[in-house]
């Protein structure tokens, strides 16, 4: 029988955040848990000044139980050390905590997570930046974005932009770091990195001292 849902109304009573992760390992709230290997929370120094928040874990970090440790953590890592951040100073998430993927033999295929498995799961997030309390969140993608600002916001035209949404901290939007791993032109990568270093470049003064 499957475990009992947490509803909307329920409140963390979680006074930490290891204290948080261990009431999202039994997470039941949707059905995603049922395929995946388990809950991948975040990581992070519970008193991070940045958030960086993305959309799902993939393949390697639902094997790992670890956020952003597979090919786009690979290229998360080397912009923010390029950017000169010290990820170890941030917080990592994502918005949706378990693996949603589409079996093709062997391989786990990612799925995008829809908009009622966002809405649930968003309840550990928000939780999250409470105990938290960041001075700025990344949101690196479309899913963090829409759920963070609202689904009006555009990456392409709203990339660099810091947006201030009532009840949260000041929210940079940016690119997903796996999507300069789908560009196949390798100059046009390279670009593209180039500006995802930027654009991270711009939370170092967010950073107490």
């Amino acid at each position: 029988m499957d475990k009992p849902h947490l509803y909307e109304e329920d409140v963390s009573h979680a006074d930490s955040l290891s204290e948080l992760k261990a009431e999202a390992e039994h997470c039941t709230r949707c059905h995603l848990y049922r395929n995946a290997t388990q809950t991948v929370f975040g990581e992070g120094p519970q008193r991070a000044d940045v958030v960086l928040v993305g959309e799902q874990p993939g393949d390697k970090e639902d094997l790992a139980g670890r956020p952003f440790v597979g090919p786009a953590g690979a290229v998360l890592d080397k912009s923010l050390a390029e950017a000169h951040i010290d990820r170890n100073r941030c917080y990592v998430t994502n918005t949706v905590k378990h693996f949603k993927f589409e079996p093709r033999g062997k391989r786990r295929l990612h799925s995008k997570p829809n908009a009622t498995e966002i809405r649930i799961c968003s309840w550990w997030l928000k939780n999250e930046l409470e105990l938290i309390r960041p001075k700025i969140v990344v949101a690196l993608g479309a899913t963090a974005a829409g759920f963070l600002v609202g689904n009006s916001v555009r990456i392409t035209k709203d990339r660099r932009k810091i947006f201030h949404p009532e009840g949260l901290p000041p929210v940079l939007v940016t690119i997903h770091p796996s999507y300069i791993l789908r560009i196949r032109e390798r100059e046009q990568a390279s670009a593209e990195m180039r500006e995802f270093v930027r654009d991270l470049a711009e939370i170092a003064k967010y950073f107490s001292a």
